[in-house]
């Protein structure tokens, strides 16, 4: 059974609305948020940080796709039922130098190209690391990620970019340093531990990736201190495009998606690196199940042909892997658009959840589809992060069927399939729900989801405060910004740690 709770539940959204999220916001501020409608949980203690392109024009030249937009970091620090914003651009390199000459100086991964046409591009294999991805603060640091290159360490407080960090020599420079992070809450583990730890410790885990004809996964473990506790590398054949993985007590898994990489119109100027991406639905996407102590053999499974972002969480179970993904048909470019702000909704896949049962001593797979509704972003319980789990938070589209905007956050009940949704359509466009267990609880669902939304009517920003028990009855406080924040990607809440102005 679904419930559906939303504004106006006949309508879904208007294309002006959802580009009008797309504006650059040029702005930093600092302020305590006043409007507030509802109020604010008194046991909610901590800070939302998060990460996105806050700029999507350089000078006069918009960027070609949200994904090379500039990074902009923001933090709502919440205390005592009271509320503090700030956001501020982190100042890599090229977002210093861009500044400065008043246009672009670098090509975007998804497309955007200096001035000046191919001849200009061509052979500027130079990559700007742009920092927009996702924002983690772990072992004392806060720090600012992007795939494919080393992270940026901020000033929590006031968000200052301190500069590169290769978290005490264990990165190289220019060294991938993946944006998902995965932290092991290290409680109910069924073993010692990797490298014969005791394994009640928490543990943040990562990768990085060097891809070619030939593909090398590196994969970091870090203790709460932000200490190296175990790193090992393995090789992959062929080309490799790894956004995400998935954890367990016992393993990494990765599904390395049917994809192939024509270089030459990168080289020649003409397009992006990842528009030279090419998806063949005749290729199996394989999984990379890797053993977290690094000792033994990996493993590979072959699944459906499908293109997977994200992974929402895996556990095992009977000496089985069970891993929910969301999954594509296949590569969700922009087919053919000019650029993001005119592409086609209903030309590109939505994307659902679906559950892979891998047999580890069969090496076969089995798929189910839990949500068809257009979906992503998916969160859960982060005691539950590698674990069986039961509930599921996750951005969907306003409409049961095809592509569109994320406009409403899902609960999902993976033991029963009860579904229960809050919509904010037809103005409002959803992004990341980020779910904060209840200090003390005990439930699996016992807290808070929030959510970053974009009001089209007010064109601007509101952090939604939602009962995860009770989604459906829609935010319980409702934090009004008196400006917009752009359409974002990723962030992580921070229990106990809260910023004073």
């Amino acid at each position: 059974m679904q419930t559906l709770s939303s504004p106006d539940s006949s309508t879904s959204f208007d294309m002006d609305d959802w580009r009008s999220g797309y504006r650059s916001q040029p702005n930093e501020y600092a302020y305590e948020i006043s409007d507030i409608e509802g109020t604010i949980p008194a046991d909610l203690e901590g800070t939302l940080f998060r990460n996105g392109p806050g700029l999507l024009d350089i000078g006069d030249q918009s960027v070609h796709h949200p994904f090379d937009g500039d990074g902009m970091i923001t933090s709502i620090s919440i205390s005592q039922g009271k509320a503090h914003f700030r956001n501020r651009f982190v100042r890599t390199e090229g977002y210093v130098k861009e500044q400065a000459a008043g246009k672009p100086l670098y090509r975007g991964v998804f497309g955007t190209q200096k001035p000046g046409g191919p001849l200009a591009n061509a052979f500027d294999l130079r990559l700007k690391n742009i920092a927009n991805t996702n924002v983690i603060y772990w072992g004392g640091k806060l720090l600012a990620l992007w795939e494919a290159a080393e992270p940026h360490q901020l000033d929590p407080n006031t968000l200052e970019t301190l500069g590169l960090d290769y978290l005490n020599g264990v990165l190289k420079p220019g060294e991938a340093f993946s944006a998902h992070p995965r932290i092991d809450p290290g409680r109910d583990r069924d073993r010692t531990g990797v490298s014969g730890r005791a394994a009640d410790q928490p543990r943040l885990i990562n990768f990085g990736v060097k891809t070619g004809l030939s593909s090398t996964i590196t994969l970091y473990e870090f203790d709460l201190k932000g200490r190296l506790a175990n790193t090992h590398r393995h090789n992959i054949p062929g080309f490799a495009f790894l956004h995400d993985f998935a954890i367990t007590p016992n393993y990494c898994i990765f599904f390395q998606n049917p994809v192939s990489f024509n270089p030459l119109p990168y080289l020649v100027g003409t397009k992006g690196a990842a528009e030279c991406i090419q998806f063949n639905a005749k290729q199996p996407t394989r999984a990379i199940i890797i053993p977290r102590d690094g000792t033994r053999s990996i493993q590979t499974i072959d699944l459906q042909p499908c293109f997977v972002f994200h992974h929402a969480n895996a556990f095992e179970t009977d000496g089985k892997l069970y891993l929910d993904s969301v999954c594509y048909q296949e590569f969700p470019d922009l087919k053919g658009a000019d650029n993001y702000l005119e592409a086609d909704f209903s030309q590109i896949p939505e994307g659902q959840l679906w559950r892979f049962e891998l047999d580890l001593e069969k090496r076969t797979s089995q798929a189910s589809c839990l949500i068809e509704r257009g979906c992503e972003f998916p969160d859960l319980n982060p005691n539950h992060v590698g674990r069986p789990y039961r509930y599921l938070y996750i951005g969907v589209a306003h409409q049961t069927q095809g592509n569109g905007p994320l406009q409403a956050v899902l609960k999902h009940d993976l033991a029963t399939g009860q579904e229960e949704l809050w919509s904010y359509a037809p103005r409002g466009f959803a992004g990341e729900p980020i779910f904060v267990p209840k200090p003390g609880s005990t439930a699996e669902d016992e807290g808070w989801v929030l959510g970053l939304f974009y009001n089209a009517a007010s064109q601007c920003s509101e952090l939604l405060i939602l009962d995860a028990q009770h989604i459906a009855q829609g935010p319980i406080a409702t934090l009004k910004l008196p400006h917009h924040v752009p359409y974002g990607l990723h962030g992580n809440f921070t229990q106990g740690l809260v910023i004073t102005p």
